[in-house]
């Protein structure tokens, strides 16, 4: 009969050996944990990086139509709903753009309105309203297309597969 306490071995005593791979295995992990949340090239060539857009797409064409004693419905029609509402003040109402164009750098146009009850009354940021705005461009274009000349239908050629021309 064979005793069951024969077959169990005792622990090992620790080694140097096992302690430095213990400490090796430990560092790797922690190597791999604080690496794993950072990059070390922020800008890879090559790399295609996406078109960030956020807040009101506001423009100068936009901001050349605001006119003093606007109403704020008329004012919500030309900009859109403001990105900002100041909750304490509701007289005034602050629109942001802000792009990052691929590797480029983050450009940003903002605008602020003040209103005296529900008439814009004064435009601050760095887009305001120009003196003598260029007129709007027409949006309207003509193209003239080169007339093709056809010397037989699209029917005649397809009839033609099927026909002799004796």
């Amino acid at each position: 009969m064979i005793n069951a306490k024969q077959n169990i071995k005792p622990f090992e005593k620790p080694t140097i050996k096992m302690f430095q791979t213990l400490r090796l295995l430990i560092f790797l992990t922690g190597l791999t944990f604080i690496t794993a949340c950072s990059t070390l090239a922020v800008d890879v060539p090559l790399v295609y990086k996406i078109d960030i857009d956020q807040g009101n797409v506001i423009d100068q064409d936009m901001i050349n139509q605001l006119r003093p004693n606007m109403t704020k419905r008329q004012v919500i029609y030309v900009l859109g709903s403001p990105l900002l509402v100041d909750p304490f003040a509701n007289n005034r109402w602050d629109y942001v753009y802000s792009v990052q164009l691929g590797h480029d750098d983050r450009l940003q146009d903002r605008i602020s309105l003040f209103f005296a009850g529900d008439n814009l009354i004064h435009v601050e940021g760095n887009l305001t309203p120009e003196a003598n705005p260029a007129p709007p461009r027409s949006k309207e274009m003509t193209i003239d297309a080169p007339k093709r000349d056809l010397k037989r239908t699209l029917y005649e050629m397809i009839a033609g597969l099927f026909t002799s021309d004796d």
